[in-house]
């Protein structure tokens, strides 16, 4: 799945177009290494976002098109 369509349906961010420029603006990191929105992201990955000063850190569990809203906190572990 691309990177930017798992941040819009885990819920990470809320939009997909925001997840996209966040990308470009080099925030988003996969395993260590600053990430593209068309990135694929597979189970066991670890994802790096700068939101401001603030750093978050998820670990990818699932890998999953639609999910409904019990499954989302099933996606991802916060690190």
């Amino acid at each position: 799945m691309r990177l930017d369509k798992f941040l819009k349906v885990s819920r990470i961010i809320k939009r997909r177009t925001i997840a996209n420029q966040a990308c470009d603006q080099g925030r988003v990191k996969i395993n260590g290494r600053v990430a593209k929105a068309a990135a694929e992201v597979k189970v066991g990955d670890v994802l790096e976002i700068q939101f401001g000063d603030r750093v978050m850190r998820y670990q990818i569990l699932q890998v999953v098109e639609s999910p409904s809203k019990e499954q989302v906190s099933e996606l991802y572990k916060v690190i």
